[in-house]
């Protein structure tokens, strides 16, 4: 999709050591953050350690061949300092999952073939029909557009069941994305019913079968060495733990690795040969759509427009007084949020002042320390504190000084316009 790039992004790192490292800021961003003296971003900015914040910011700039070049600056980014990924890890697994059906080269298996889920063992469930989708079954497209969209968590669980865990994990390994893990779908499951994953059939539109993938085990172990607790308590249903959350055998994906993987899409030739899926250019083309198109203007799923509002996953547009985004920007990016943490990886256009830049950001606000609980402080310290930030970079991103006007035309994408028809809106989603 991309011409070749000049690359100097030598400050990632990618740490597999049982000891915890040291965090690594850059003078830039500290000098940077401490112009803006929102209260709520100067309490989050100042308390690094109790926010368990890191934050990536990634500087692209062009050279007269519209070739780009990326510079990151860090703020207190430790790859080993755990924060709970949530529906971030949807992103590699839309990858993986449109990586698998290029692997496979069956040509009545594509992203848009339709599929089934069956199952075969202890807590799986059958998936045969998605009255959400246009033909009313479930795809590898139309499960992404529900991860993506409004970050929908059932599409995650059947993308982890059609790749499986094993695979998942090889294939992060191999592409260099060696801390992070993948153990469970989005369902409550033992590590035992995780390591086993469904059926799958593709199927024509008319039940006939295309192909079958059978129900598939994980032999593989998973390296639990480094403990992962935070918190004082939490709630198992309306049961009280006084102890710490155990999160060393959930998912982690380190904040360098997401950054890392949005820019792999985003700019395929910036990264490594090994660090790039197997994609195809309609492939990108579609990532690119669905990483920016609104709920609003999409047909299937047919979202409520105002419960999920245009910068419902745009946590650095996300203003609380206002749920339209800015006229001429389009944010390509994957967001989480569970536990208490707010995590977000974005690559920023904006068409109308020609600049364009990565921000990568988690940040941990739960001040009783309880997990569980649903006492989280997402609305008076988390969304404004990310807010606030990505004011803080773009607003510095509008009056910094270019060698080059970038061409971003690449990233003009045709957006679906909602159709006015009978069909009631999808609400309340399990996200």
């Amino acid at each position: 999709m991309q011409q070749r790039v000049i690359f100097h992004i030598g400050l990632l790192f990618i740490c597999i050591s049982v000891s915890h490292g040291q965090s690594r800021t850059d003078a830039f961003l500290t000098n940077l953050f401490s112009r803006n003296q929102s209260p709520i971003f100067q309490e989050v900015i100042k308390h690094p350690d109790t926010y368990r914040l890191q934050i990536i910011y990634t500087q692209i700039n062009r050279d007269k061949a519209n070739v780009p070049s990326f510079t990151n600056y860090y703020f207190h980014v430790d790859s080993t300092e755990y924060f709970n990924p949530a529906s971030t890890v949807k992103l590699p697994l839309a990858l993986l999952s449109l990586e698998k059906l290029n692997r496979l080269n069956k040509p009545n298996v594509t992203k848009f073939t339709s599929m089934q889920f069956d199952s075969a063992y202890s807590k799986q469930t059958k998936e045969w029909t998605d009255k959400t989708a246009q033909n009313g079954y479930p795809s590898i497209v139309h499960l992404i557009r529900k991860a993506f969209l409004v970050s929908e968590n059932d599409p995650y669980s059947r993308m982890y069941e059609f790749v499986g865990q094993s695979e998942i994990n090889r294939s992060l390994h191999a592409k260099g994305y060696l801390d992070t893990r993948i153990t469970h779908r989005f369902v409550r499951m033992t590590n035992d019913e995780n390591r086993h994953t469904n059926p799958v059939r593709f199927i024509q539109d008319d039940g006939k079968l295309i192909y079958t993938q059978p129900a598939a085990y994980n032999e593989d172990p998973f390296d639990f060495r480094r403990v992962a607790k935070l918190g004082k308590g939490y709630y198992v249903r309306d049961s009280l733990v006084h102890q710490p959350f155990d999160f060393t055998e959930r998912n982690k994906f380190p904040l360098e690795a997401f950054q890392q993987i949005l820019q792999s899409v985003m700019f395929p030739m910036s990264v490594s040969a090994k660090q790039r899926f197997n994609l195809t250019k309609d492939d990108y083309r579609f990532l690119y759509q669905y990483l920016s198109q609104y709920p609003s203007e999409t047909n299937y799923p047919k979202y409520d427009a105002k419960q999920y509002y245009d910068s419902y996953v745009k946590f650095f547009f996300m203003d609380s007084l206002h749920h339209q985004m800015p006229e001429g920007i389009r944010v390509f990016n994957k967001v989480g949020w569970a536990y208490g943490f707010l995590t977000d990886a974005s690559y920023i256009v904006d068409f109308n002042n020609k600049i364009e830049y990565m921000l990568t950001a988690t940040v941990y606000v739960n001040s009783d320390g309880i997990l569980n609980d649903d006492k989280y402080d997402f609305d008076s310290i988390g969304h404004p504190f990310l807010y606030q930030l990505g004011q803080t970079i773009y607003q510095y991103e509008l009056k910094r000084k270019r060698p080059f006007t970038p061409d971003l035309n690449v990233f003009r994408i045709p957006y679906e316009k909602r159709i006015n028809d009978a069909r009631p809106v999808v609400k309340d989603v399990d996200n």
